[in-house]
């Protein structure tokens, strides 16, 4: 297959056009405001669950619910992803986990007040169609771009990620914040058909990158055993790396900061409803606000990147966000948490765009199996995002406060800088 086909290239980066709107409107903006107020007892509308037996708070089992999700992704993608490298069927699970996904967010239209058990579950498989389909789509980037091309290409897809989903949001806040244009609808029935048109969204903006995008990968004539091939190729990757230093260093340092990241992201608009006590108004202005510096932020690093290296720009990433966990441990002003979410938005894109480009470029040249590399990298990812949202769900049932998880994260982030520094900074790796 030729590389830098412009038109594969740009149908590659649409797939974060289409499914970037679930990270803003589900996991970052309406549903994490939705959520405890729709996730009550009735008729008390009491905000501790009965949860599986288990009395827990409303926003613990959000926390929980991110946790469970990200668990189970970690756990399927090295089945399906081993699974397609062995078939040659890369494409086919990137759509199923695409619509499971989607579908998942439609089911949330019927997420009325009370029935958290199916807000819940919705949410969670979600989050594993949304995280699914991500590793399958990461892993094209080394088989259609040369490594030149890395950083930009992956900077241009979350920066049309950011756009889409942004103008998705503005759409649905139209119907919650000016209800009359929509015969008055209530707030809840408005959020609720904002999860619809994600999934929606979703499915028909896919079809672009299930178009052009080949399938790279031919079947391999024995499959037997196909079932455990997922964790013979998991291990492979592992044995593999112990003969990679540079790349199993950037590994550890990366699922320690992005521990802290992903966390902060999944549970920042939670932190200002419930901590700061924040109107619905205030917080979907920061989500957009976070958004929009996220764009010039994944392009400014991927800049930097070229000319200091990309841990370098990494590192000093991470410095930037254990500053902000410190500030967020003494915000208490609508202002304050304004500022500080420019910051979040600065170093959002920033750290997902390099971090990706990053490891691509750490891949040797003579792998064909990338989907097992990248989702190697994918439960680093997920189960490092598992152990944030868990701890940070955990510190704020143990002391109450949000202020104390956020704390801790700043010190996972330390770890994480102390980690990069230890992976020399290159612009091109090998």
């Amino acid at each position: 297959m030729t590389k830098n086909d412009p038109k594969v290239l740009n149908a590659w980066t649409m797939y974060d056009w289409a499914n970037s709107v679930h990270s803003l409107t589900i996991t970052s903006a309406i549903f994490p405001i939705y959520f405890p107020a729709a996730a009550v007892m009735l008729p008390s509308k009491s905000t501790q669950l009965d949860f599986l037996g288990l009395q827990l708070e409303n926003t613990v089992v959000y926390s929980y619910a991110v946790s469970l999700g990200f668990l189970l992704l970690a756990m399927s993608v090295p089945f399906t992803s081993a699974i397609s490298d062995y078939l040659g069927k890369k494409k086919a699970f990137l759509k199923l986990y695409c619509y499971l996904g989607a579908i998942s967010c439609m089911l949330l239209y019927f997420f009325e007040e009370g029935n958290y058990y199916l807000g819940t579950f919705a949410f969670l498989f979600s989050i594993v169609g949304w995280g699914g389909s991500i590793v399958f789509y990461n892993s094209y980037l080394p088989e259609i771009a040369t490594e030149d091309r890395f950083d930009a290409l992956s900077a241009k897809g979350f920066s049309l990620g950011y756009i889409g989903s942004v103008l998705l949001l503005l759409q649905n806040l139209t119907m919650i914040l000016k209800p009359e244009w929509y015969g008055g609808i209530s707030s809840g029935m408005a959020s609720r058909i904002s999860f619809l048109s994600v999934g929606v969204w979703w499915i028909v903006f896919a079809q672009i990158p299930f178009r052009y995008l080949p399938e790279t990968q031919k079947p391999r004539s024995n499959t037997a055993n196909w079932l455990f091939n997922g964790f013979k190729e998991l291990k492979k990757v592992f044995q593999e790396l112990q003969h990679q230093t540079l790349t199993k260093r950037f590994l550890l340092a990366f699922f320690c900061y992005n521990m802290g990241a992903q966390t902060v992201m999944f549970l920042g608009a939670l932190f200002g409803s419930q901590e700061l006590k924040l109107p619905d108004d205030a917080l979907i202005i920061t989500i957009l606000l976070i958004q929009l510096v996220a764009i010039p932020g994944a392009y400014i690093f991927a800049n930097i990147s070229a000319k200091i290296g990309n841990t370098a720009s990494l590192a000093w990433i991470v410095v930037i966000w254990i500053a902000i966990c410190i500030a967020a441990y003494v915000v208490y002003s609508k202002l304050q948490f304004y500022a500080l979410a420019t910051a979040i938005g600065f170093v959002m894109g920033g750290v997902q765009s390099l971090s990706r480009s990053t490891y691509a470029k750490l891949i040797p040249d003579d792998t064909t199996d990338t989907a097992s590399y990248f989702s190697f990298y994918d439960v680093c990812d997920r189960l490092s995002t598992v152990l944030g949202t868990f701890m940070f769900g955990l510190v704020n049932q143990l002391t109450g406060s949000m202020r104390m998880s956020v704390l801790v994260l700043s010190a996972i982030f330390l770890l994480g800088w102390v980690l990069i520094k230890r992976v020399p900074s290159q612009v091109i790796y090998k």
